[in-house]
């Protein structure tokens, strides 16, 4: 498995501190996010999953603890938009380029608004999927949610 990807690749160019970690992948898992937790022997508030959505009919990205669900109305408020859905699979992977399990918010194709979970903030560091399934970069949450140009709010359920 390559270390580097557009999404560590994007870190290194904006000069953002961080580490990788690998783990196995176990295909078919409902609740990646939760698996890499488990895989890293990490608390799943400190392993955030990478869930692609659409506000108002236009790509978005929301960065969530593993072990929560986001709220779609609270995701649509605070990125400006009334209404909010996730994005259906197929198109999250043509949008990001990345395949599904190993969707990061870092090195997209092209760059959308990302909403992270203000409870996230409360961490030291986190894990975010660094753009392969079974690989995770792990950083300083207000690093991530800055290099994004992020909103910061409370988006969970």
């Amino acid at each position: 498995m390559s270390k580097t990807t557009r999404a560590t690749q994007f870190l290194t160019q904006a000069k953002v501190a961080h580490s990788v970690h690998s783990y196995d992948y176990a295909p078919g898992g409902e609740r990646v996010g939760l698996q890499a937790a488990e895989a890293l022997g990490e608390d799943p508030s400190r392993v955030l999953k990478t869930l692609m959505i659409e506000i108002d009919g236009k790509p978005a990205c929301a960065v969530i603890p593993s072990d929560r669900e986001l709220s779609m109305k609270k995701a649509a408020a605070a990125l400006g938009a009334k209404s909010a859905q996730m994005m259906k699979p197929a198109d999250a992977e043509r949008m990001t380029g990345f395949v599904v399990g190993g969707i990061s918010p870092f090195g997209q194709k092209k760059r959308v608004p990302v909403v992270m979970e203000a409870g996230a903030m409360d961490e030291a560091l986190v894990y975010i999927n660094g753009g392969q399934r079974g690989l995770q970069v792990r950083l300083a949450p207000g690093d991530a949610a800055t290099a994004l140009g992020a909103v910061v709010a409370e988006v969970v359920a």
